[in-house]
Parts: structure tokens; C-alpha cells; sequence
């Protein structure tokens, strides 16, 4: 089981903030600093500073770290063209290494949307436009060098498209799809994700949806797949700092220990157990509160040596 950081910089963060976790997580052996994709704050909380955006914070983290994987969890289809993510994730994993993995999605929050002037469709044609987009970005980094690349569909056309840059990683990094849709999630993943992740379900139903891509990836004869699942972490040595925890990120304990993982190291590592039977094999870590690196420092002393 491999352990990441995963980060929420909507509820407010600088880049400073976020590189002074990437950077802890590196130094003390975690898989890999994620963040999401959102340009608004959720909840009743202070939005200030406002957004960051997750590509720009991925190519600065890209050069100021230096073995952590990278990406995101999950960038909206929404929020670019697909030639222009497929650049901007390109050149970032040039910058980086090879260290990028790029978790993409449909899009879902209408309010952010609303906020900063970006169209929001109806489902079923985000789902369609994700479709494609899925189609163009891997099809531009698969594309030899020298050749052109076209797509024509009912959102996107490109015509005599270079296809580059070309991303360090061959033949592309990563691609993550996340949900628990029945039918159409479980489609694409089979056909274009390298890692399908399930956030904030319990086990049942967590190893329900793997199944269900199991299934589909069977139906296209694919063999391999990684799975995943993400939840928020509330770790400490005592009860008393369990509940200092769950207070400053604003959530009750009880709540929390039904729905993430909460409570001492031994707790947590029964809980990932879970997961781990049920078949993931790499769980991301929600992390709140940012400027509590105690948290990380005791996740990595208790928890990441013994998974």
C-alpha cells in the first residue's frame, strides 16, 4: 500500500504553504503530494487568499521538489481545452522529471463555475466532452514524433496537430479517473485509465465500484489496472489530540470516524487494512489543515512504516 498527501488549496492556501507540505511529504517517504482542482472554497470558511491554480502550483512544486510524485485529484474537464492540458501536463512533467500523473474528470461544482465565468453543460454533455477529452490528450501523447494528429467529435476538432510537447514519461503519465458511477465511469476507465480511485466511499461500496471496473476491463481484455481510494486523515496519539484535530478542520469526530480515516495510528492502520482487502492499493490522504506538520511527521513515524 503506498501512501500520498492529498491537498485542498481552495479552502485557502499560498503556494508557500503548499510546497512547505509537498516538501514534508517528500522528506519523510510519501508516494506523493496531490492536490485538487477548484477555483472556489467550500463551506464556511475564510476564502482568503483565494484559488490557486492547480497547474501552475504543480509546474512550481515540479522544480522546487525532487522525487515526490505530482498531480492532481482530479482536474475538471471544464476548466481547459484538451490541447492546452495536454501542453501544460506535458511541459510539467518535463519540468519534473517524469513525476506527473494526471487525475481528470467531468467536472461537478456549479458554483465555481458561475464564479469565475466558466461554462458549465448539463451531465451528459460534461461526460461527452470528458470523453473526448480523454480521447485527444492521450492521443497527442501517444502520436510518434513527426506525425500529425486529428480528432473530429461533436466538442472538439483538431486538425494537423503536431502533438507535441511530448511528456517525459512513455508512452504518457498516469491517467486517474475517480467515481462511483455504474455504467459510463467504469467504461472509461477500462478504456483510459492507468489508475481508477474512489473518494470518500466506505469499504462496501468502495470495493463495489472496483468490481464494476474489474468487469469492464475484462470486457475490453485488459489485464491491469491500479486502484486507489482517497479519504481525510484525522491521526493522533491520544484522544485528546484526535479531537484538537478534527476541531481546526472543522468536523465532528464522530462523523469523522465513520467517514474518513480517524483516530490513533493503530485505528488508522486498521482502517486502510480495510481498504487494502477490499483491494486498493494506494490510499490518499486528505490533509486539511496544512499547517499542522506535526500531523504528517506522526502519519509518518506510526502509520507509513507499517503499510
Amino acid at each position: 500500500m503506498k501512501l500520498r498527501i492529498f491537498t485542498e488549496p481552495q479552502q485557502g492556501a499560498t503556494y508557500e504553504e503548499l510546497l512547505t507540505v509537498a516538501r514534508a511529504a517528500e522528506r519523510l517517504g510519501f508516494d506523493a503530494f496531490f492536490r485538487s482542482d477548484h477555483y472556489l472554497h467550500m463551506g464556511d470558511v475564510d476564502p482568503a487568499p483565494g484559488p490557486t491554480d492547480a497547474w501552475v502550483t504543480l509546474a512550481g512544486l515540479a522544480r522546487d521538489t525532487s522525487t515526490i510524485r505530482l498531480g492532481t485529484l482530479v482536474s475538471a474537464a471544464t476548466f481547459r481545452l484538451p490541447g492546452v492540458l495536454a501542453i501544460s501536463a506535458a511541459q510539467v512533467d518535463q519540468m519534473s522529471g517524469g513525476r506527473v500523473e494526471l487525475g481528470l474528470g467531468t467536472g461537478w461544482f456549479d458554483a465555481e463555475h458561475t464564479a469565475y465565468g466558466i461554462p458549465f453543460p448539463p451531465l451528459g454533455e460534461r461526460f461527452a466532452r470528458f470523453e473526448e477529452q480523454l480521447e485527444i490528450i492521450t492521443g497527442l501523447w501517444k502520436t510518434p514524433v513527426g506525425e500529425k494528429f486529428h480528432f473530429e467529435g461533436a466538442h472538439y476538432r483538431l486538425s494537423d496537430s503536431p502533438a507535441l510537447p511530448k511528456p517525459e514519461q512513455r508512452p504518457h503519465p498516469p491517467i486517474i479517473i475517480g467515481g462511483g458511477g455504474a455504467k459510463r465511469t467504469p467504461r472509461l476507465a477500462a478504456a483510459f485509465a492507468d489508475e481508477f480511485n474512489v473518494p470518500f466511499h466506505h469499504v462496501e461500496d468502495t470495493r463495489a465500484a472496483y468490481e464494476r471496473v474489474r468487469v469492464a476491463c475484462e470486457a475490453v481484455g485488459r489485464e491491469s489496472m491500479t486502484y486507489s481510494a482517497a479519504h481525510v486523515v484525522v491521526c493522533g496519539s491520544d484522544e485528546k489530540e484526535i479531537a484538537r484535530r478534527a476541531a481546526a478542520i472543522g468536523r465532528e469526530e464522530a462523523e469523522l470516524r465513520v467517514n474518513g480515516l480517524t483516530g490513533t495510528p493503530a485505528e488508522v492502520l486498521e482502517k486502510i487494512g480495510a481498504y487494502a482487502e477490499a483491494g486498493a492499493e494506494r490510499l490518499y490522504l486528505q490533509v486539511l489543515d496544512l499547517s499542522d506538520l506535526d500531523h504528517l511527521e506522526l502519519l509518518a513515524a506510526e502509520v507509513l512504516p507499517h503499510v
